[in-house]
């Protein structure tokens, strides 16, 4: 045994060394590793354990951008005057030209600002949060990837998980690029159907819009899912997010850019669509974003005891491995009334579709 784990410690650490001399290795911990590692060894564990969480739901916030959508519902909500039903203020901020003016100008005013923030910011989390969360378990924990990983014996090639991040970090200009657009339009007054007073649509609606907005995100999210592996979409455009059969954290944004674009809007709708309170509203993107990073990551994270209705990551880990089943996210309700969760008796392949 102790030879055996003596032979796995030497390979993991000639990984590490061509990892440190490949100018285009994954991320910038795998050149760092043994620095970062002498440092948190001297955390305690209770502070390092808050340090990973904190950092996979930081991560969630800003993959896409949506950090600067959450701040600027925050603003309108505690430093906004004259917010008035469905959320439409009296008058636009950042408005500093003559009224009247066309939508692009008067409800898009000073988006370069937007625009350059939420590019710099969502990059800068991406890379060092995700390259953080990349080093603890990927790099420092390499040699132990039964105790954490959903395919333990599965690893991405270093092309693929290059090929990942670049791809990520296209689609995440793009989401980036829409949330500071939509950003920019609610704080210049933009109409949604997001309100601020608890008291225009009373606490009835107010309790009653958690789970009903949850529920039309993601069972929205299960049919646009399951749309995407109908043949012709998914040859033309899902496919390339499945060349990552075990995947990461970089996974959640390698994804064809049209599809991005076509996800985030699923995400967002609730604000055009219906009446919802912004800390209702944020407060469940930030829960969906969240768990779209871990149940991606590849790691075999459990749902608390209070999300009963949550899936383990390996729910949407199966999905990578074994193609078209499991299309849910944060429900496998849908999958098991929709004929679509993945049978343990059954062999699935890219080939077989759920027409057939």
């Amino acid at each position: 045994m102790t030879s055996s784990r003596t032979v796995t410690k030497t390979k993991v650490a000639k990984s590490r060394s061509k990892m440190a001399k490949d100018p285009m290795a994954v991320t910038w911990t795998e050149n760092y590793s043994d620095t970062i590692e002498k440092y948190w060894k001297r955390l305690p564990k209770s502070v390092a354990n808050i340090i990973v969480f904190l950092s996979v739901f930081i991560l969630g916030a800003t993959v896409r951008g949506e950090w600067l959508h959450i701040a600027a519902h925050f603003f309108r909500a505690f430093f906004g005057a004259g917010v008035s039903s469905a959320g439409t203020p009296d008058a636009p901020f950042n408005s500093s030209g003559p009224g009247g003016l066309p939508l692009y100008t008067n409800r898009l005013q000073n988006w370069p600002y937007y625009f350059v923030v939420s590019v710099i910011v969502s990059y800068t989390f991406f890379f060092g949060i995700g390259g953080f969360l990349h080093w603890y378990y990927y790099v420092n924990r390499r040699d132990r990837a039964h105790e954490w990983k959903c395919q333990p014996d599965n690893w991405l090639s270093p092309e693929l998980e290059r090929h990942e991040i670049l791809l990520g970090s296209f689609s995440l200009f793009i989401g980036a690029t829409i949330s500071s657009l939509v950003s920019c339009y609610v704080m210049n007054g933009g109409e949604t159907c997001i309100y601020y007073n608890i008291d225009e649509y009373g606490w009835t609606w107010y309790f009653i819009s958690w789970p009903f907005t949850f529920i039309w995100q993601d069972y929205l999210t299960y049919w646009h899912h399951r749309m995407y592996h109908h043949p012709l979409l998914y040859r033309h455009f899902h496919k390339l997010h499945h060349k990552y059969k075990q995947p990461t954290a970089f996974s959640v944004t390698a994804i064809h850019p049209f599809e991005f674009v076509h996800m985030q809007g699923v995400m967002v709708s609730p604000m055009f669509l219906f009446p919802v309170h912004w800390t209702t509203f944020v407060t469940l993107l930030m829960y969906l974003y969240y768990h779209g990073i871990i149940d991606h990551s590849g790691i075999n994270f459990k749902a608390y005891w209070w999300q009963p209705w949550q899936p383990d990551c390996i729910f949407h880990d199966n999905h990578h491995q074994y193609f078209h089943v499991n299309f849910g996210f944060n429900c496998e309700l849908w999958d098991k009334i929709h004929g679509t969760y993945r049978q343990k008796d059954k062999i699935y392949n890219e080939e077989t579709t759920q027409s057939k």
